[in-house]
């Protein structure tokens, strides 16, 4: 594809950012966005108007270490180059891991994947200052291995319309799981989960439902009956948007 005898190219980036100053990844009228931050840099860079295209709409506060974003231009520059070019005029919270020329008929969202995200839990009596942007501080004590057999329930292929905000504008809330796991180490426990797709404030929700049975407040059985009931029955609250981190997206 040429543009004005140019030839234009497609570049993908692989972004990391820690969201706490943003509104989330996609631009918005009420606040500061990764992708226009981003946008503007590379605008700045190439010397030309882009479309910047991101994987994932990561909310408002989430971070992410894999985000992957496309864009189209006529610079000649080696792939690789835009990495440490872009790196020295974004600011310290956004940073791009890698760059590479892909296909012009690449689309980072429109395309087989399996995603991971994790959520980090400070669970200890006080709170950590340098563990207060990207985990959720919780002091009472938390059963993890319930949480660990309740979650196991969620594998496979599942309605999750109970594990769905109410804004979600999909017809199809069905979605597998192919791993989830929750992990204790120290005071931090992890949990990871990868599927082939999430709802909106679905993985806030899970973790949400199993803070509950990690309370005994719930049981696993309450985990089952959110997956299994026609019926409105969400087990747990939406956990905080800054224990939320968009860690790989894999493309099958």
């Amino acid at each position: 594809m040429d543009k004005g005898g140019k030839k234009v190219r497609r570049i993908r980036l692989i972004v990391a950012y820690d969201g706490t100053n943003y509104c989330g990844w996609q631009v918005q009228p009420n606040g500061i966005s990764v992708q226009a931050v981003l946008q503007k840099t590379i605008e700045e860079l190439v010397g030309e108007k882009i479309m910047l295209t991101g994987a994932s709409r990561t909310d408002s506060g989430v971070h992410a270490l894999g985000q992957v974003a496309v864009f189209d231009t006529t610079k000649p520059w080696p792939a690789e180059r835009f990495t440490p070019a872009l790196n020295q005029r974004l600011p310290r919270d956004i940073v791009i891991q890698s760059s590479d020329e892909v296909a012009a008929d690449f689309h980072p969202r429109y395309r087989d994947t399996l995603k991971t995200y994790e959520y980090r839990i400070l669970n200890r009596r006080t709170a950590l200052p340098n563990e207060r942007f990207d985990s959720y501080w919780v002091p009472q004590p938390l059963d993890v291995e319930a949480m660990a057999e309740a979650a196991k329930l969620l594998l496979g292929k599942h309605d999750f319309h109970n594990f769905c905000s109410l804004k979600t504008d999909v017809e199809d809330t069905v979605r597998t799981i192919t791993h989830i796991s929750v992990e204790k180490e120290g005071d931090m426990i992890r949990l990871r989960i990868t599927g082939d797709g999430f709802l909106y404030n679905m993985v806030r929700i899970i973790v949400g439902g199993l803070l509950k049975v990690g309370f005994h407040k719930k049981t696993a059985l309450d985990i089952r009956k959110s997956i299994e009931s026609a019926d409105r029955y969400v087990v747990g609250p939406t956990a905080p948007a800054h224990g939320l981190t968009l860690e790989k997206i894999q493309y099958l």
